[in-house]
């Protein structure tokens, strides 16, 4: 089956109904089509565990989903975990980027460059107030000392960028207050 083409010069979530399903992750970054492999398991074991922490934390009226799109104009990106108000049309293409309070992303090697540098500006560009991002592999600016998963959580700041609020590692427990209490030792989502 040949992929299909987007209807314009760019890609918009509504051209993701014609993917056919693979397998794999597509999603809508700034009208391109972004494909992913699916997720390793310590990936996706990690958001499971966080999902669940997250479901016991939550204020009323809040929601947690796993690997539902954030609609941002004609984009959709699919971050790991979004945490949003309802309520929501359970039958459409995601969510709307002004009901979501929170998005987190687990790096995976296939997926850095997207989770670190392009996503952060999509999402805070749409007035998401809270972007958390766990890095599960080594990398390039991890401290002597610090243990895997690495929590950095980023508050929305006035001028429309993420500023970076705790950076956790595993082993270490912090409480966050945005968008609600929380409190995490990263250590704890993985075995």
């Amino acid at each position: 089956m040949a992929m299909p083409v987007p209807h314009a010069d760019h890609w918009t979530a509504a051209d993701l109904d014609n993917i056919p399903d693979d397998g794999l992750r597509y999603e809508v970054l700034n009208g391109l089509l972004v494909v992913n492999a699916a997720p390793k398991p310590k990936h996706q074991w990690l958001i499971k565990w966080l999902g669940r922490a997250l479901d016991a934390a939550l204020p009323s009226g809040l929601f947690v989903m796993e690997g539902v799109g954030v609609l941002i104009g004609e984009d959709e990106p699919i971050p790991d975990l979004v945490a949003a108000v309802g309520p929501i049309e359970w039958d459409s293409r995601g969510i709307p980027a002004d009901q979501v309070r929170l998005v987190v992303e687990v790096v995976s090697r296939s997926t850095t460059l997207q989770d670190r540098m392009v996503k952060p500006v999509v999402y805070a560009e749409a007035g998401i107030p809270n972007y958390w991002r766990f890095e599960i592999n080594p990398f390039k600016g991890q401290l002597p000392g610090e243990s895997l998963p690495i929590l950095f959580a980023h508050e929305l700041g006035a001028d429309k960028t993420y500023e970076l609020t705790h950076r956790v590692s595993a082993g270490d427990t912090v409480t966050l207050r945005s968008p609600f209490e929380f409190t995490i030792d990263p250590g704890s989502l993985l075995p």
